[in-house]
């Protein structure tokens, strides 16, 4: 699976050990930034993993900010994408199962490593249910708001 990962300064340690750990897991993770703890904003670098995304639709994206509130409300902005604020396993299943997420968003100062790393699995291992899931999907990318 390939993956965009962004965050914003308060993702920075939660960023690199999530792409350290995607990496040993054998898939492509493209890091969009930033690489240093210099305070940025972060729908700056919302933008930059949904452009990319969008481009390349077979791909995820991964959003890390200090809560994942802002990233998934910036993500969120853009049709075509689907982001979710995960907060354990279960969400990131339901995430992926019932609403096709393409987005993981997550909060470095809301999950530690470890629940970071359930998340993640639990994101990696769903796929959409499609059935009863389609149209309402369908209806999220249906509003022009």
């Amino acid at each position: 699976m390939k993956f965009y990962i962004a965050t914003d300064h308060a993702g920075i340690d939660l960023k690199d050990f999530t792409t350290e750990l995607l990496r040993q897991k054998g898939h492509e993770v493209i890091d969009l930034g930033p690489f240093d703890k210099e305070r940025v904003d972060y729908p700056d670098y919302a933008v930059k993993v949904c452009e990319s995304l969008l481009a390349d639709p077979a791909s995820q994206g991964i959003l890390i900010c200090g809560s994942g509130i802002g990233m998934s409300m910036a993500a969120n902005r853009f049709h075509g994408i689907r982001a979710a604020l995960c907060h354990d396993a279960y969400t990131a299943t339901v995430a992926r199962g019932h609403n096709d997420a393409n987005v993981l968003c997550f909060g470095e100062r809301i999950v530690g490593k470890g629940v970071a790393e359930s998340i993640l699995d639990a994101w990696i291992a769903g796929t959409f249910e499609g059935g009863r899931h389609c149209g309402r999907v369908e209806k999220i990318e249906a509003i022009k708001g």
